[in-house]
Order: C-alpha cells, then structure tokens, then sequence
C-alpha cells in the first residue's frame, strides 16, 4: 500500500482542523485540555494511523503480513491516561469527564483522518460540537426545573466569612445541602488570599434573584459570584444588568 505525499499532507491538516474545532470549543469553557492539546491529539493520532498503515510497507519478508491496526489500537489505550490528566477531584466532587471524552474522541477523528476515513472523521467532529453546544442548551432547559441549583462565591479569606454567606442565605429561606471550600490562594497583587465556596443550594419558588446576588456583593470581601457556571455581574458596578433566572 502506498499514500501520496500530497495526501498525507492533506491529512494531518484535516487532522489539525478538525482536532481544533473540538480544543476552541473546549478552550472557551475555561477547560483543563483545550485548543493546543485538542490540536496535538488529533495531528499525533493521524500520524500514528499512518505510520502503521504505510510505514511499515515492504519491510517485511516475503509472505509477511502486516496488521495497521496494532499501533493504533495502542492510541485508544494510551489515550486514556490523558484524559485522566483532565478529571478533577476536589472534596468528593468530579469534574473534567466531559474533556476527558472529548480528548478520547479526538484521538479517533485523527485516526480516521490518518487512515482516510474522511467523512467519519468530519462527521464525528460536527456530531461532538452539537452534543457539546446545542444539547448543552437543551439538558439546561430540560432539567431547569430542578430546585437545585450551584452557587459559587469568591472572596477575600476572613474568619466568620463562611457563617455569614450561610447567614444571608438564610435570611432569604435558602436550604444549603452542600458546600464546598478550596484552598486560599494568593490575589494576583500579593495582598491578601482569595478562597472559593461552591454551594449547593435549594431555592425557594418566588425568589428575588436581584436582591439574592445583591445580598451577596454586599457582604465584605465577596469579589466574585457564578451561578450554575455563569459569573453573575455586580450590579452596583454593572448598571442595567438583568438578574438570572432562578430556574436557568
């Protein structure tokens, strides 16, 4: 079996194009693996599915047969020590699985690519980005009627700061089920630790979202607030902003 050079060319620019449409989208979200890593996964993967394919080819003795499939199987194998790479584990909550899968899932665009498999490879990519945008939108709104929501606030380390987030949260009969701290770190100026709450809460029906978040810009220290995954602007500072919906 031969390959021309002007394809494999051709293939490892569709293995770079199609690996960085999945990385920019990841790259967006603020992911662990994102646009470089998606973009060296795929290109590596191509490649690797070449040089087993047609590497190989007239080095053996006569009679001798080739299997292309052994080295790439090894991609899907090892492939999965770097998706492990993504998965965060912090006080018994797991994050990361999606890009672990969608790193997965890029190294077999690019050994579709590699192999000339090129309408299984731009479909895989089309199918990834739609289940990571649009079914996105769609689980939001499916499950939107759930009361359980996560809040997460960021604010200048203090004693008595947790008490008091629980003390509002109170106020405004929000039920706490679970809370989360992490480890202080420094603000980028050296002057004081900065820690991060995550709170899983269970929302009243009726609740004034404007006064909720103001309620919290208000206590000392609190620098920044996202709600189910969105930073939450403070309104003080961001004239005109409109307040989430409860239920978003």
């Amino acid at each position: 079996m031969h390959v021309e050079q002007w394809e494999i060319a051709l293939r490892l620019l569709l293995a770079v194009v199609l690996g960085g449409a999945i990385g920019f989208e990841r790259e967006r979200h603020n992911r662990p693996a994102g646009f470089r890593t998606h973009i060296l996964v795929c290109a590596g993967s191509a490649l690797i599915m070449m040089v087993s394919a047609y590497g190989f080819t007239g080095l053996g003795s006569p009679g001798y047969i080739s299997d292309p499939g052994r080295i790439a199987a090894g991609v899907v194998t090892g492939i999965g020590f770097l998706g492990a790479g993504t998965i965060l584990q912090q006080r018994g909550s797991v994050r990361g699985l999606t890009t672990a899968a969608t790193i997965w899932v890029v190294s077999g665009v690019g050994l579709a690519a590699g192999v000339g498999f090129y309408l299984g490879a731009v479909l895989t990519t089309a199918f990834v980005l739609i289940s990571l945008q649009l079914l996105r939108q769609a689980e939001v709104r499916i499950f939107s009627k759930q009361r359980m929501k996560r809040l997460m606030v960021r604010a200048v380390d203090q004693p008595g700061l947790l008490g008091r987030i629980g003390a509002t949260l109170g106020d405004m009969d929000v039920n706490i089920r679970k809370t989360e701290l992490s480890d202080p770190e420094k603000h980028p100026d050296g002057s004081e630790e900065l820690i991060t709450i995550e709170l899983l809460i269970d929302i009243p029906s009726g609740l004034d979202m404007d006064d909720f978040f103001k309620s919290l810009y208000c206590l000392k220290g609190v620098t920044e607030i996202h709600w189910q995954g969105r930073e939450v602007k403070n309104y003080d500072q961001q004239a005109g902003d409109s307040p989430p919906n409860p239920f978003n």
